[in-house]
């Protein structure tokens, strides 16, 4: 019998449904000092010359680029250190009786926490959410004083760009005394049908012992709020911890896929014996289930489907780490629109409003925890606190992440060195454990890099649920020979590099940047790389190579690239000045590069027609133009008007291709089906720079500070058209109700601050980042540069 892992999920952030549940922002009015003082944990400490500031913060990215600074090439050459954070608030006098917590989304890293000068304690790893409790150690009625020290100084401690700093979001919760505890609601399905759902609601409640006769009411609602199920029961439980397992049923279940991801609201009271609310949490859930098939992969509430993920770093170009929502909502909606059904969280635990958006918007999520175990891969990463650690934080993400609809994998680690030797199997056998007693509804994997089931001590353990390899896609036609009977998903793939906008001729070899760990690469001088999908890294391949394999076997559940976009950090294959990531679908700005449109046409039902490269080169050159199509029959290309022939895909091509010899003017293809055109597009031979186009993503913005607008800034000729080499030098103003955060071009080796009020173009493209101000009004953005007309532009906050 196959086993389906049948779910219903919810997200992890309680809504405060109850007066005596207030789940506050605390986000705003920090003051923030970059150095050490190991006096500012004192109450009495002055820090009136701090910055004012308000978080998400990340310190780091507010720098320069130094190939001196000790995070090294590795991770972007960018600042860390030590930075301390206080805020001074007042808590009523009116909640002395409460149950006060503040809680973290994540701190980069090495936090210690103060109140009132009294230690709450310590986190190590940056990407965990934890959580204090501060009600004993409170002045009600009066001012408290939060001391928050974030201690990134041991550098190198990571492979890729980390952040430093309060760099997720900050909650303070009051609620009763007895209250539901901290990520509290699990909510699974025994059972799932098209007919009905059984639902699980187990609650964990804590200080029972200071009420009697607790009942916990459980509703499920639809998504017009209409209510699909009650029940309520006892809070049963020894000591100061109590609980509630409670059964649930609804009828005819609408269910959570990745194009309808339904959800419904969960909502849990308890209550006194006379009926007076206690505390109330709500819950988004998604009802839905899925299945890994030895031999026909994966398949969603019944229906066969290829994964078609990519793997993101949590950093957002040049915000840095600091977690903006709409950051991530547009990344996410840009990895959408290509055709992504799944996101893996390399290598750590995400924000959870990445979570929150992929349960909305219909992502997959592979949630991963480590990138290293007991052995380390830089001087001074996480295996120093592994011992110490390492369960807690494992516990920690499974309670957190177990209630959403999108994840749907855990991952314990990524290429952890513990495969070649025997204590991997010990350790794997714990981390399973660990995450089966908080959450058996899921499979288990690590990614592994060592493809030989033989020498792999990870896959000898016997522990995992689904084996994930990394690359090697020249194995992949043997798999089922080496994995009898096991159930396969690519966890990395592809490691293939491009700059966008920039191709290199003749396209028709593969080059491998570097062919090996020992040889440095010369490459170009201007350390680009060609965006025709023909560069890769020696460990990977091409885009097309991978992705015809995982497309020819069922039994390959599908795969996660490497990666959606470009990254901070990791600038494989050059030296410095690079500083970010070549491996992306979409530069570091958030501009597509070419091969994101051969997903499109492989990915998604739309039709595509793209056509590559731009046309501006030498008279006479032989130039290698390219198309991805979909939804048609053929391809036709024309220049100047001239026929240049019809191309068809051919057995498992992925595009077609021909050979021009450059003459200015327009290269235009049109795709047919039966001899209808189905879509036409052009490029244009350029004119010199002349003029600025501004356009923004969103017209209209929310006020309070946390929302975004990318402006796209376009450097046009007379006629209109990018000009495709264009780097002038832009300067952008943000006035009015708003501020600018960041300006990039996707430039890999770019060494200008990313909060610096001007930028160069770089083929064709910058981008601005403009964010709402704390009142609303008209957001007035300039860009001007020499010899070129300028643009203006006008979003509106409200």
């Amino acid at each position: 019998m196959k086993k389906l892992f049948l779910i219903l999920f919810s997200l992890s952030t309680a809504v405060a449904g109850a007066q005596s549940r207030q789940t506050q922002d605390f986000d705003t009015g920090w003051k923030f000092h970059l150095g050490n003082d190991s006096l500012a944990k004192s109450v009495v400490y002055n820090d009136a010359q701090w910055r004012s500031l308000n978080v998400p913060h990340d310190w780091s990215i507010e720098g320069k680029f130094d190939e001196k600074n000790p995070t090294l090439q590795g991770e972007g050459g960018l600042p860390a250190g030590i930075g301390w954070y206080r805020k001074t608030f007042t808590i009523p006098a009116t909640s002395k009786n409460k149950a006060i917590s503040i809680v973290f989304d994540g701190v980069q890293h090495n936090s210690e926490v103060w109140i009132n000068g009294h230690y709450l304690g310590k986190r190590p790893n940056g990407y965990i959410s934890f959580e204090y409790e501060l009600s004993p150690y409170l002045k009600y009625g009066g001012k408290n004083v939060l001391a928050v020290k974030a201690d990134n100084s041991d550098q190198p401690n990571s492979r890729w760009y980390t952040g430093s700093g309060i760099y997720r979001n900050v909650w303070l919760v009051t609620s009763a005394q007895t209250h539901i505890a901290p990520w509290g609601v699990f909510i699974s399905t025994p059972k799932v049908s098209v007919a009905q759902a059984q639902v699980s609601v187990q609650t964990r409640v804590d200080n029972v012992q200071a009420m009697k006769n607790i009942e916990a009411k459980t509703v499920i609602y639809d998504a017009a709020g209409k209510k699909v199920a009650e029940t309520h029961g006892p809070v049963d439980g020894p000591d100061n911890e109590g609980g509630a397992n409670q059964s649930l049923t609804v009828t005819k279940p609408q269910l959570w896929s990745v194009n309808k991801p339904y959800l419904y609201t969960v909502t849990v009271t308890l209550v006194d014996g006379k009926g007076k609310v206690i505390d109330e949490v709500s819950n988004k859930a998604g009802i839905r289930w899925f299945d890994f098939d030895a031999d026909k992969g994966f398949s969603l509430n019944g229906e066969p489907m290829k994964i078609q993920g990519v793997c993101l770093h949590h950093d957002a170009g040049a915000l840095g780490a600091a977690v903006y929502k709409r950051a991530i909502e547009r990344q996410l909606q840009i990895m959408k629109d290509m055709g992504v059904n799944a996101i893996r969280t390399s290598h750590n635990p995400p924000a959870p409003e990445l979570l929150d958006l992929c349960d909305k918007m219909g992502l997959l999520v592979m949630d991963e925890a480590f990138d290293m175990w007991k052995k380390k891969k830089n001087k001074n990463d996480y295996y120093k606190e592994w011992d110490q650690w390492h369960t807690r934080d494992l516990q920690d993400q499974v309670v957190r992440d177990r209630n959403h609809p999108s994840v749907f994998i855990w991952s314990i680690g990524n290429e952890i060195r513990e495969q070649f030797d025997s204590t991997g199997i010990s350790i794997t056998r714990e981390l399973v454990n660990t995450v089966k007693k908080l959450d058996s509804t899921r499979p288990v994997t690590s990614a592994l890099s060592e493809w030989n089931p033989e020498k792999n001590f990870i896959y000898k353990s016997g522990a995992l649920d689904l084996v994930g390899l990394n690359y090697h896609q020249e194995v992949y036609a043997d798999l089922k020979k080496h994995y009898p009977g096991q159930k396969i998903i690519g966890t990395e793939q592809v490691s293939a590099l491009m700059s966008r906008g920039h191709y290199d001729m003749p396209s028709d070899s593969v080059r491998m940047w570097p062919p090996d760990a020992k040889t440095k690469i010369k490459g170009n001088p201007d350390y680009t790389v060609s965006a025709y999908d023909n560069v890769a890294a020696y460990w990977g391949s091409t885009h097309e190579t991978t992705w015809k394999l995982v497309k020819k076997y069922d039994y390959f559940s599908g795969m996660f690239i490497w990666t959606g976009f470009d990254y901070l950090g990791e600038p494989t294959p050059y030296p410095w000045p690079a500083r970010s990531s070549y491996f992306g679908i979409v530069d570091l700005a958030g501009f597509p590069k070419d091969v994101y449109y051969m997903y499109q046409s492989e990915w998604t039902a739309k039709p595509v027609l793209h056509l590559l490269p731009h046309w501006n080169w030498k008279a006479g050159q032989t130039v290698d133009v390219m198309a991805y199509y979909s939804q048609a029959d053929e391809v036709e290309l024309f220049l100047n008007g001239r026929s240049l022939g019809i191309q068809k895909k051919h057995g498992d091509d992925l595009h077609v291709k021909w050979k021009v010899k450059f003459e200015p003017g327009v290269l235009k293809a049109v795709s047919r089906k039966g001899g209808q055109t189905v879509l036409t597009t052009q490029v244009v031979t350029a004119g010199a720079p002349y003029q600025i186009k501004l356009s923004a993503d969103r017209s209209a913005i929310k006020a309070g500070g946390k929302d975004l607008s990318y402006v796209t800034i376009s450097i046009l000729d007379k006629d209109g058209n990018v000009v495709p080499d264009a780097n002038n030098l832009v300067n952008f103003k943000v006035t009015g109700a708003g501020v600018l955060r960041g300006m990039d071009n996707g430039y890999q080796a770019d060494l200008e601050p990313f909060t610096s009020s001007s930028r160069n173009a770089f083929n064709g493209l910058a981008l601005g980042i403009v964010g709402s101000a704390v009142k609303g009004g008209s957001i007035s953005i300039s860009a001007t540069a020499a010899g070129l007309k300028s643009a203006n532009l006008t979003i509106q906050s409200r």
